[in-house]
């Protein structure tokens, strides 16, 4: 058996870990205006709810690499897919038992965060260990799983509203821990390769500091976190409340239209990526960018605004894992470390973009629209790292 051919179901285990993670980052935001509606959620504490999400996965990303060193990767995802299932589980049934729900809302965020922020740090090394070809087109494809597993939660879940009603969410919920179950079966099973650069060695963090390129990669992941979750998070909400659409519409429209158009982003580069040059990709992406945040801020015409929120997607589809690609490639120091600060940095700004973008809405009357434009900053600084990059020498 050829050693590419015995790592395809690990890949596709890894695969399936996305899909787990766009289960833990894009359920609960459909379900935000039903929190509102249902338990007198203000718009600031549903603002909380994705601080602490990404806020509780960065934090994981700090602190989990002498944990899954010492544990493992295998037993690192079994225990990811255990707090995601755990999680979700505790969403039915914790708002209901405690005095006030919202507690007990935070309480299960914090819990399926922690599997989430462990997906994170574990997912691209365990692809990027599997001796394979073309790694930079096999970690696009990788990460357009996230985004397909996006679609899968949205079009389900809203088809799941549209026939049971929004009231069986809890329900849904229960559901949709058949994914991480799934994803701890396989990988009690697949073979796990170790990062050729990690074996035998512990790469410290004063190895990676000293290099300038890996500051400006933690700065792109930053933008690419953000630039992705100002519009992703707040999709929904938006096209419900800003532009006085239905429930099913909301969803169809706005955060399924989102992933799809990043999935499609992902997966063009994923099958075309020898043909294209990455970096130029990239930059092309980032105009691209600020032009949609411009229509989604300024265009008063629902459609269009929509259609802007499309054209996001398609353009931050690259920004993750094309960062990700560049630093394995161009640091020296690929490691467990390396990855889990990549993360950090891309969950730093997953908080920090919705949470700002929610804040600005919040201080001007709830205009998501304004919430939006304001967090154009992200992909404006995002272009210009990429034109930094440009002037950084492949060994720096």
């Amino acid at each position: 058996m050829r050693m590419d051919q015995k790592y395809r179901l690990t890949i596709k285990a890894a695969f399936l870990g996305y899909v787990v993670q766009a289960v833990v980052n894009n359920f609960v935001p459909l379900l935000f205006v039903q929190f509102q509606d249902e338990f007198r959620l203000p718009l600031g504490q549903i603002t909380l709810l994705i601080t602490v999400n990404f806020g509780l996965q960065l934090l994981v990303d700090l602190l989990s690499t002498p944990f899954i060193e010492k544990i493992g990767y295998r037993a690192s995802m079994l225990l990811s897919n255990a707090c995601v299932m755990g999680g979700l589980l505790l969403l039915t049934v914790l708002p209901g038992l405690l005095p006030h729900p919202f507690p007990g809302i935070l309480i299960s965020v914090c819990v399926y965060a922690v599997g989430g922020g462990l997906q994170e740090v574990l997912v691209s090394p365990i692809v990027e260990a599997c001796p394979t070809p073309n790694k930079e087109m096999t970690m696009s494809l990788l990460h357009s799983a996230y985004c397909w597993g996006h679609v899968a939660v949205v079009l389900l879940s809203t088809c799941f509203f549209a026939v049971f009603g929004i009231l069986r969410w809890r329900l849904l919920a229960i559901l949709w821990c058949a994914v991480p179950a799934l994803d701890f079966l396989l990988f009690t099973r697949v073979p796990i390769a170790a990062l050729e650069e990690n074996a035998g060695e512990k790469v410290r963090f004063r190895r990676l500091a000293s290099q300038r390129l890996f500051w400006l990669m933690l700065l792109m992941m930053l933008c690419a976190g953000a630039s992705e979750q100002a519009v992703s998070q707040w999709s929904s909400a938006f096209a419900e409340r800003g532009l006085g659409v239905s429930k099913t519409l909301g969803d169809l429209l706005g955060p399924m239209l989102f992933a799809l158009c990043m999935a499609a982003s992902r997966t063009i580069y994923g099958l075309r990526g020898d043909r294209l040059n990455l970096n130029r990709f990239m930059k092309l992406s980032t105009g691209l960018c600020l032009c949609a945040y411009l229509i989604i801020a300024l265009v008063p015409q629902p459609v269009i605004a929509l259609l802007g929120c499309g054209l996001a997607g398609f353009s931050v589809g690259i920004f993750w894992p094309g960062t990700f690609s560049t630093a394995s490639a161009r640091i020296r120091g690929r490691s467990t470390l390396l990855f889990a600060l990549l993360a950090l940095a891309g969950d730093l700004g997953c908080a920090g973009g919705p949470s700002f973008a929610g804040l600005i809405a919040a201080a001007f009357g709830n205009n998501m629209r304004l919430g939006i434009g304001a967090a154009l900053l992200f992909p404006a600084l995002m272009g210009v790292c990429l034109l930094r990059l440009g002037s950084e020498s492949k060994a720096a």
